[in-house]
């Protein structure tokens, strides 16, 4: 398989697929070495994992370069994600300590005590706009708890899967208990078909409802799935003081992130068009460019040229159906994944309550706020959302009235923390949030009742037993 650089369309990295029959086996070593890993100390884990966290620390130019290279994100966002990635180790272990750790409480008869035990053989599948830093935000709860990992991380960007296993292994988890799956489709399938006691999955929502479908007779393996959006934006305040955040919302990743803002809802009249207006002037002034140009561009390409037709294709599609161009959405002249912002009105259109997975912004016009939140809320999806205005009335009505595990106020859409829960509702995922909360689903509670020698119950029964 090899990996393509999409800003040039030359390759790389290559290297071997696993074979698909190989799978198996490594579950079976992954199951054989939970033992020895999920018996020592969550202290020993937790040193382990800090020592990741100080080996991404040291490799953080050359792991920045290749996610570069290999997503096209420009240097400040990946050095960023790697970051992002540092930092989920001293979070996760806060986490761990807070949401699935222990306590016990003296009765009557001697103790109750409160331990969490980890699943078991956990499949983690990558997406490509995040490769390291969302699956790491399973990867690391996943191996704190005392599991073992299979990762496969996207077809698109094997090399940053490499970067990862190198570093863990490197950093004292032992070879079985965190192993790497290379391969696209076939591994995937092979992955969640064997003996596996969890799925962690971040990707699209097509894919999610399908892994839904394929677990519904195997209650026992955990799903905990992060999904798509097609998130609203309600803006009603100042245009020019909010096209900033409207921007960011809507292309920072040239539109790949799960959070971005698809929709954005504005009062019909003068001042829905005075926030198109000053939207528009700053979104043709972004820099458009590959990860090494001369000057630091705000985008990139999209993942691929096939990302980019895909793109293309549901926007003619909603042209189709009688969306106004407001800012076409356009290859650039550059390599076939180069596009444009775009941006289309589609008020009292039909549209597709899907997400275009790009820098596509779509307008819908409302008479006032109350057909603002119904408008927010008209998706089957329920990541994120957001506000724009300065009247906390407002906030106060949007917060109350709106559907979605994230809801911003006068912030970006793709604001989170990873102190936080990041998650959604509906199409967006089953109510397993991860980043904070990924402790949740990584361990699992035992409740235990407990007593140093065996009672004599007859006093406590009295005279029943005769």
């Amino acid at each position: 398989m090899r990996s393509i650089d999409p800003a040039t369309g030359e390759p790389i990295w290559e290297g071997e697929e696993t074979a698909p029959a190989a799978i198996p086996a490594l579950v079976e070593r992954a199951r054989a070495a939970l033992r020895d890993w999920s018996t020592r100390p969550v202290e020993e884990r937790a040193a382990i994992l800090q020592h990741y966290a100080a080996t991404l620390k040291d490799r953080t130019e050359d792991i920045a370069r290749d996610i570069a290279r290999e997503t096209g994100k420009p240097l400040w966002e990946t050095r960023t994600e790697i970051a992002s990635m540092i930092g989920k180790v001293a979070v996760s272990i806060a986490a761990q300590a807070e949401r699935a750790g222990s306590r016990r409480a003296d009765t009557a008869f001697g103790r109750a005590v409160l331990r969490h035990k980890p699943h078991g053989v956990m499949a983690v599948l990558g997406p490509y706009n995040f490769p390291g830093h969302l699956p790491n935000g399973h990867i690391v709860p996943a191996l704190l708890a005392g599991n073992s990992v299979i990762f496969k991380p996207s077809e698109e960007t094997p090399l940053t899967g490499q970067h990862m296993a190198r570093a863990l292994h490197d950093a004292g988890v032992p070879e079985h208990v965190f192993q790497l799956v290379q391969g696209g489709r076939d591994q995937g399938a092979a992955l969640i078909g064997a003996d596996i006691d969890g799925l962690l999955f971040t990707g699209s929502a097509t894919t999610g409802a399908h892994f839904r479908r394929v677990m519904i007779d195997r209650p026992h393996v955990i799903l905990a799935l992060e999904l798509g959006g097609n998130n609203p934006l309600i803006a009603w305040g100042d245009p020019e003081t909010m096209a900033a955040a409207i921007v960011q919302s809507a292309f920072i990743t040239t539109g790949q992130r799960c959070s971005c803002a698809r929709r954005l809802i504005i009062p019909n009249g003068i001042e829905g068009n005075a926030t198109i207006e000053a939207v528009h002037t700053l979104a043709v002034r972004l820099r458009i460019g590959a990860w090494d140009d001369p000057e630091e561009p705000y985008m990139g390409p999209l993942i691929s040229a096939r990302a980019a037709q895909a793109s293309l294709d549901a926007v003619a599609a909603l042209r189709a159906k009688g969306a106004k161009a407001l800012l076409p959405f356009e290859r650039l002249d550059r390599s076939d994944a180069f596009v444009t912002p775009g941006i289309y009105d589609v008020t009292g259109i039909d549209v597709p309550d899907a997400e275009i997975f790009a820098p596509v912004l779509q307008v819908i016009r409302v008479r006032d706020f109350d057909a603002a939140i119904e408008a927010a809320n008209r998706t089957s999806f329920g990541l994120s959302a957001g506000l724009l205005s300065d009247d906390a009335a407002l906030w106060d009505r949007f917060l109350a009235g709106s559907r979605a595990g994230v809801v911003n106020w006068n912030r970006p859409t793709t604001g989170a923390a990873a102190n936080m829960p990041f998650g959604g509702l509906g199409a967006s995922g089953n109510h397993r949030p991860s980043a904070y909360y990924a402790a949740d689903y990584c361990a699992y509670p035992v409740a235990s009742f407990e007593a140093d020698s065996i009672a004599d119950l007859t006093g406590e029964l009295g005279g029943r037993l005769l």
